[in-house]
């Protein structure tokens, strides 16, 4: 299993189990929903998700994904992937909690490690 991550608020995602598809605001506004390798999730959210509440982290079966998933390179040089579509629920195979910890930062969740 390829496994992709993406952040997200809590609402938008207990919203999509309800319709079995996902869209992140990006999706409207890029034409994808940013995802990250668990390398890239650490710089993801202190750059995207700083000093934000109710966040939640999917873990995203990419070979269950039915939108095109490319790998584009993002300002910093990397290579994320990007899915161009609705995600279906049903590729995500868990879902944590993800906040930063009482000083500011986020720590990479056990559930990551365990990936490696």
């Amino acid at each position: 299993m390829n496994t992709i991550l993406h952040i997200t608020k809590r609402q938008q995602w207990e919203q999509a189990k309800n319709t079995s598809s996902y869209r992140a605001d990006s999706l409207e506004s890029e034409g994808f929903i940013h995802c990250s390798k668990s390398t890239q999730l650490l710089k993801v959210a202190k750059r995207f998700f700083d000093n934000q509440q109710e966040l939640v982290l999917l873990f995203i079966d990419s070979e269950k994904v039915q939108a095109e998933i490319r790998y584009e390179p993002a300002e910093i040089g990397e290579l994320f992937p990007h899915i161009y579509g609705e995600l279906n629920i049903d590729a995500v195979y868990q879902v944590i909690d993800f906040e930063a910890g009482e000083d500011s930062l986020f720590e990479l969740p056990q559930e990551i490690i365990n990936l490696e």
